[in-house]
C-alpha cells in the first residue's frame, strides 16, 4: 500500500507551513502530498482560511524533488475546466511531472455564498463533474491548439472521490484513473472496492487504482496518541473509532494491512493538526513498514 499525506489547506495553513509539511513529507519518504480545495474553514472557524490550492501546489513543486502533488478533490464550482486543466499542467510543468488532478462535485455551500460562486443543485454540479471531465480530457491529449501539454503522457493522473454511488462510479470509469472512498469503515472499503472494480469491469477498461482517505493520529507510545487525539478534538474534528485510525506505528500498521486485504492499494491519511510536524516522520514509518 502507498501512503501519502493529505493537508486540510483551508484551515488557515500558512505558506511557510506548507514548505515544513512537504519537506517533512520528503525526509519520511511519503510517496505525495495532497491538499484539500477549500476556500474558508469547515472546522477551526474564524480566523483561519485558505491559500488557493493550486498556486500552492505550483510553489510547492518548485521546491520538492520527488513527492507527488494534488488535489482531494477540487470541486468544479470554483473552476472553469480549462482554467483548472491549466492550472494543473502549470504545476505539472512546475514539478517535472509529479501532479494529480483529485476533482469532484462540491459540497460546502457556505465557501461559494462567501466567495459568490455558484453551488447550484446535485444534479447540476455532477453534470458539471462530467463536462469537466470530457473537456480537461480533450485539452489535455487530444486539443491541437493548448499548448503547453502537461509533461505526463497522455495525462496527468486523474481521480474521483465518493461513497461508490452510481454517478461518480461512472464518471470514474469513462475518466479516471482512481477512485478514491471517502473515510471508509473495512466493510465500506470492501464493498467500494467491489463496485468500482465490477463496474470497470463490465466497461471493458482497464482496473482503477482503489484508494481511500482517512483521518489518522499516530504516536510513538499512547501517551503521545492520547494528546494527539484530544488536539484533533481540539480543533473540531471527529475521533470516533470508526472515523478514524489513531495507535501507535504498529497498530496504525496493522489496521492499514486489514484496508490493503480488502483491496486498498494507496491510502491518503489526513493530518488535521497541521502545526505538528513531528507525526508526518511516524507517517514514513508507517509507509516503510506496510512497504517491508
Amino acid at each position: 500500500m502507498r501512503v501519502c499525506l493529505t493537508v486540510e489547506g483551508q484551515e488557515g495553513v500558512t505558506w511557510d507551513q506548507w514548505r515544513s509539511l512537504a519537506e517533512a513529507v520528503e525526509a519520511a519518504d511519503l510517496e505525495g502530498l495532497f491538499r484539500s480545495d477549500h476556500y474558508r474553514s469547515i472546522t477551526r472557524g474564524e480566523p483561519a482560511g485558505s491559500l488557493d490550492a493550486w498556486a500552492t501546489l505550483a510553489a510547492l513543486g518548485a521546491v520538492t524533488e520527488r513527492i507527488r502533488l494534488g488535489t482531494m478533490v477540487s470541486p468544479v464550482t470554483f473552476r472553469s475546466a480549462a482554467v483548472l486543466a491549466k492550472n494543473v499542467t502549470t504545476v505539472d510543468h512546475i514539478s517535472a511531472g509529479r501532479a494529480e488532478l483529485g476533482i469532484g462535485a462540491g459540497w460546502y455551500e457556505p465557501e461559494h455564498t462567501t466567495y459568490r460562486l455558484p453551488f447550484g443543485t446535485l444534479r447540476e454540479r455532477l453534470d458539471e463533474l462530467d463536462r469537466q471531465l470530457d473537456e480537461i480530457t480533450r485539452q489535455w491529449t487530444s486539443a491541437p491548439d493548448v499548448r503547453p501539454q502537461p509533461i505526463q503522457s497522455p495525462r496527468p493522473p486523474i481521480i474521483i472521490g465518493g461513497r461508490a454511488k452510481p454517478r461518480t462510479v461512472a464518471a470514474a470509469v469513462r475518466s479516471a484513473d482512481e477512485y478514491n472512498a471517502v473515510a471508509p469503515s473495512l466493510e465500506e472499503a470492501r464493498d467500494r472496492a467491489t463496485i468500482v472494480a465490477r463496474a470497470a469491469d463490465e466497461a471493458r477498461r482497464p482496473p482503477l487504482v482503489f484508494s481511500m482517505t482517512k483521518a489518522c493520529v499516530i504516536g510513538r507510545n499512547r501517551r503521545e496518541v492520547r494528546h494527539r487525539v484530544e488536539e484533533r478534538a481540539r480543533l473540531g474534528g471527529r475521533t470516533d473509532p470508526g472515523s478514524l485510525l489513531q495507535g501507535t506505528v504498529r497498530e496504525v500498521v496493522q489496521s492499514l494491512a486489514e484496508f490493503e486485504r480488502v483491496g486498498v492499494e494507496r491510502v491518503m491519511l489526513q493530518h488535521l493538526h497541521h502545526e505538528d510536524i513531528e507525526m508526518v516522520a511516524l507517517l514514513g514509518d508507517v509507509a516503510t513498514e506496510l512497504r517491508a
